[in-house]
């Protein structure tokens, strides 16, 4: 089991994963003055850049859909990883083995070092593999492919290669890399012999099977030779870093467009992945040997943004507001039979879960061969409710037309209506079982809650079923799924203060004051001149900003941030210290500030305009003590208070005289 990650390895893998590199490699990045990056968004569509990325402080914002976050964050929302896969990924990046808590270790069961090994085998023998498929021994791969309407340009698009006939050819080539028999054997690119290890793959048509982040965990293999005894398709056996049931062929393509439609096709090849993709379906991706499970469905909640377990509305169209999983099964009887072991996982995840039949028989490979890549965007457009298809399916095993076929019916229908976990798609499931059938409702209402009684889960919503409410929007997810390194409870998701309205109007020229100081405060910390940590803790008249100027101060104020950012960790460690002070909803804030870009963008201006920033702000507040003084001096009887009103007028001669020398000094 894995344990908790060292917060120790946590810090360390955010200060020193540049996230400039990590977003860049999504994001085109343009400066945008001294210290700031900017970019189209990826996880909204927009015309003009408003994310942008402050290296020096480690965080990220969007000031259109409201995400931000470190460097962690963005690799979870990118690609659709929990916090300690994200964290296990970019310390294999930056090449540093994670310790875990006593008794714990990694998810994988392989330390990173090693984990970075196998990984390294597996991007050798793909582009191995890849060469290989333009050489004269693999004709009878490329002509499978012909045949199936693909082109050269298709296979290098999805990584193809072909593995040749001999008994060690990768053995050699992988040996001439400096890769050792103990790693080759771990890889299971190798089987084991009575006279050693030999290549697994051998004369057959491969596909590299992909990580969601983009790495080689392992390949299938399609038979191409008569005289080749195997299985039609050969996958990578279950190995440190290939667990099949966690592997969905085609996501690292898919996920950036799963992400934004909260679509995810889910079809039975790879050759169905393929023709899918070059049809216009990009959210298309296919399970490796085994049927979709649980764990599958965990992958998909991530991108489609359904993990807080609030999935979308159910139309009466068929259409969805809230994110689909369409899966694709043939019109024959193995496909219903796969039709309906996807409705016992649709109770695993609340989106809405669509069933596409072909009813030929043929799968969106074969239709795009005989029918054109439009056909198979019609399949996908032209899906059916899982819901109503398995009940449908239910029916298709009764006579309709007698009695006795009605009531079969219904008693068989009934369960499955009543397993419905959403309480509120129930009776009007229970509405069209009545038409379908040609019962009246009241009689297949009492059959569905007679079956409700005996049925295990249903009845109110339980955890896990789908529910009627509308999807929470951007950053829900992040919110409810994110977990903290072996499973403390992560931040929610950046942007959830802004979508809450509570963030001011910085039209407000006090507002913009307070946002600018917070700014310069979490941005040049080591400019912030020492007068900052004497404002009181009523200096913010903002509520939002107010409770960000306490977590600076609960997190040591400006003496504190000065030592950090001296220190290994810079800017990045002080802005994380001030975001772990700060109350979950203020959070997201914590970063806007830290990545909003500053007016002023010289580099010889900035401490001035830092220190007359610091200084605006207790002025401010000068001149309201100054107010408060005098309205109290106002209100007021010298006589009979004289002392009050002597401490009084002290108090104010006190503040403007501070206020005159504040002002002239700068």
């Amino acid at each position: 089991m894995a344990g908790l990650i060292r917060r120790e390895d946590v810090e360390t893998v955010r200060e020193r994963a540049a996230i400039e590199d990590i977003v860049g490699a999504h994001v085109t990045l343009k400066s945008a003055g001294v210290g700031s990056m900017k970019g189209l968004c990826p996880f909204h569509d927009e015309r003009s850049p408003s994310f942008h990325v402050r290296p020096q402080v480690g965080r990220w914002h969007c000031f259109g859909c409201g995400e931000g976050g470190d460097v962690i964050s963005f690799v979870q929302k990118i690609d659709g990883l929990s916090f300690t896969d994200a964290v296990e990924y970019l310390a294999s990046r930056i090449g540093l083995t994670l310790q875990y808590e006593e008794g714990g270790g990694p998810r994988s069961g392989v330390d990173t070092g090693s984990r970075r090994r196998l990984l390294d085998a597996h991007g050798v023998a793909a582009q191995f593999y890849a060469e290989q498929l333009t050489s004269p021994g693999a004709a009878a791969g490329r002509a499978f492919l012909s045949e199936r309407g693909f082109e050269r340009s298709h296979a290098e698009q999805f990584g193809m290669g072909f593995a040749p006939q001999g008994w060690d050819t990768l053995l050699k080539h992988l040996r001439g890399r400096g890769f050792t028999e103990p790693e080759l054997v771990a890889s299971g690119l190798m089987s084991q012999g009575n006279r050693g290890i030999y290549d697994r793959f051998r004369g057959r048509l491969m596909w590299p099977i992909r990580e969601v982040t983009g790495d080689v965990i392992g390949f299938g293999a399609r038979k191409l030779f008569d005289e080749d005894q195997g299985p039609k398709y050969l996958n990578t056996p279950e190995t440190a870093l290939y667990k099949k049931s966690h592997v969905l062929y085609g996501l690292d393509l898919a996920k950036r467009e799963i992400a934004k439609a909260r679509q995810v096709v889910v079809v039975e090849g790879y050759t169905d992945v393929m023709a899918a993709h070059l049809s216009g379906v990009p959210t298309a991706v296919a399970t490796c040997g085994t049927a979709f499970g649980s764990d599958h469905a965990k992958i998909v909640r991530r991108l489609i943004g359904d993990a807080s377990g609030v999935g979308g509305i159910q139309l009466s169209s068929g259409a969805s507001v809230g994110g689909e999983i369409i899966f694709t099964f043939d019109g024959d009887a193995a496909g219903q039979k796969a039709a309906m072991r996807a409705f016992g996982e649709d109770q695993s995840f609340s989106a809405q879960t669509f069933v596409a039949v072909e009813p030929s028989g043929m799968d969106p490979c074969e239709l795009r061969q005989a029918r054109g890549p439009d056909a198979v965007r019609a399949l996908v457009e032209g899906r059916t409710p899982l819901f109503e298809f398995v009940i449908r399916t239910t029916l298709t095993s009764f006579d309709l037309n007698t009695v006795e076929g009605r009531v079969g019916a219904l008693r068989a229908a009934a369960p499955v209506v009543a397993g419905i976990r959403d309480a509120g798609l129930r009776p009007e499931y229970a509405r069209m079982l009545a038409g379908w059938i040609g019962m009246d409702q009241d009689t297949v209402r009492r059959e569905v809650q007679a079956a409700s009684r005996s049925t295990p889960g249903s009845g109110s919503g339980a955890p896990g079923g789908s529910s009627t409410r509308r999807h929470a929007g951007p950053g829900a997810d992040a919110a409810a799924s994110g977990s903290r390194a072996g499973g403390q409870p992560e931040r929610p998701g950046s942007g959830a203060m802004a979508r809450g309205g509570s963030l001011p109007d910085r039209r407000d020229p006090v507002a913009r004051l307070e946002a600018q100081t917070l700014e310069v405060a979490l941005q040049q910390a080591h400019l912030v001149p020492p007068e900052f940590d004497a404002l009181g803790a009523d200096a913010f008249a903002v509520p939002a900003f107010r409770a960000v100027h306490e977590a600076i101060r609960a997190a040591g104020g400006m003496a504190s941030a000065r030592e950090l950012v001296a220190g290994p960790g810079g800017a990045t460690a002080w802005v994380e210290k001030v975001s772990d002070e700060a109350a979950a909803p203020v959070r997201s804030l914590v970063t806007e500030l830290a990545v909003t870009p500053l007016p002023e963008d010289r580099p010889a201006s900035v401490e001035t305009y830092v220190r007359g920033v610091v200084g605006a702000l207790i002025d401010l507040g000068l001149t309201r003590e100054i107010a408060d003084s005098r309205g109290r001096l106002q209100r007021m009887d010298p006589d009979r208070e004289p002392e009050a009103y002597q401490a009084a007028f002290a108090a104010l001669i006190a503040s403007e005289s501070r206020r005159r020398a504040l002002r002239a000094e700068g």
